[in-house]
């Protein structure tokens, strides 16, 4: 069994100090069995004394509470431009962290690389050891076989298609490697973080690309082969622009931070940024734009998932309203009122967290679920 697996331990990450006696009648496990579950939870670290409670007659109950910093998470967030590593507990807090920037077209070998050395010199640097790991969590910017953690054709990403990033970086690290694709991991982290009590949330990411996220029944839901939320290569109505995939008219070629940036003769989604910021006419206007092209696709989503919550993250979520503004303008526009009566269209809480509290998150649920 895991060591994060097991009733006993789940009541226990709320944070709450709860004695024995609650601990059995919330379980309803045997005296015996929680008693010397705790004292495995104690024995590893998992699991600290936290005082006592208030005496009913006799000798005061010990309480126990989890320990957050028993183990390390390492999660990554490899994007097409930049790779970040972060240390965090086992709440998905961000401990320490670096980024650096790193193209994902070097290959497989070469970011990997990159990862362990960020990975150890992190470790090093809080003074514990990899075997102090409760997994690694990586998030890819392309499609990836959530099964398998290898990456399936993905267009940005030469030399990694079936790539075997868990053994890889198995060899380094201690538990289990998961990996997935990026838009999944910040769905997961946005809705940990921030938005727990929501049920049906859709997190959409533009940036260089745009995909979505999608949490149905407070579960991130990944299809059959793990390409849902691939919004980014529906077709945009009434384009027919060359995407970088082969297909025509994409939403991608249409509304992405790279195709902005071609329209206005700029490099990077933080030019765009900073344009807009400016307040630069033409670049608020292409923006806006691409928001109404995005909502209208959204809107086909929303008609289809009913989420109650759409989040927007990624770099071109940084250009104030104007992005905001044409999505739901376009969602409101088409969607019956029935679906989108209690909508809420916000941008992203977590922001350049998102990724790398998502990949911790997907370490802690696998092991939360571990047998």
């Amino acid at each position: 069994m895991s060591d994060l697996s097991g009733p006993v331990l789940r009541l226990l990450l709320d944070g709450q100090p709860r004695t024995r006696a609650e601990l059995i009648d919330l379980s309803g496990l045997a005296r015996s069995t929680v008693t010397g579950r705790i004292e495995e939870l104690v024995a590893a670290g998992l699991v600290v004394p936290s005082g006592e409670a208030a005496s009913t007659g006799g000798r005061p109950p010990a309480r126990f509470r989890f320990n957050p910093e028993a183990r390390l998470i390492l999660a990554a967030d490899v994007g097409a431009t930049h790779l970040s590593v972060a240390l965090t507990d086992l709440t998905g807090e961000i401990l320490d962290r670096s980024t650096t920037a790193l193209n994902i077209a070097k290959g497989p070998e070469a970011v990997l690389s990159a990862v362990v050395r960020a990975g150890h010199a992190l470790l090093k640097k809080a003074q514990r050891s990899a075997d102090d790991l409760a997994g690694t969590g990586v998030g890819l910017p392309g499609p990836v076989e959530h099964s398998t953690g290898r990456p399936n054709h993905p267009p940005i990403m030469p030399g990694w298609d079936s790539y075997d990033v868990v053994a890889r970086l198995a060899g380094e690290f201690a538990g289990p490697v998961l990996v997935d694709n990026d838009v999944n991991i910040m769905a997961l982290g946005e809705h940990a973080t921030a938005y727990p009590e929501v049920e049906h949330l859709l997190f959409v990411k533009v940036a260089t690309g745009i995909g979505a996220g999608v949490i149905s029944g407070g579960r991130l839901h990944r299809g059959a082969q793990g390409a849902a939320g691939d919004i980014g290569h529906i077709q945009a109505p009434g384009h027919t622009e060359l995407c970088r995939c082969g297909n025509t008219g994409c939403l991608e070629a249409v509304a992405s931070a790279a195709a902005i940036a071609a329209q206005l003769n700029t490099s990077t989604s933080q030019d765009i940024v900073e344009l807009v910021r400016a307040g630069n006419a033409a670049a608020t206007a292409a923006v806006r734009q691409a928001g109404r092209e995005i909502g209208t696709v959204l809107a086909a989503c929303v008609s289809l998932l009913n989420p109650s919550v759409i989040v927007v993250g990624g770099s071109l979520s940084q250009a104030g309203d104007s992005l905001l503004a044409g999505i739901r303008e376009a969602i409101y526009a088409r969607s019956l009122p029935l679906a989108t009566t209690d909508l809420r269209v916000v941008t992203s809480r977590t922001g350049r967290d998102a990724a790398l509290r998502g990949a911790a998150a997907l370490v802690l649920q696998h092991q939360l679920t571990a047998s």
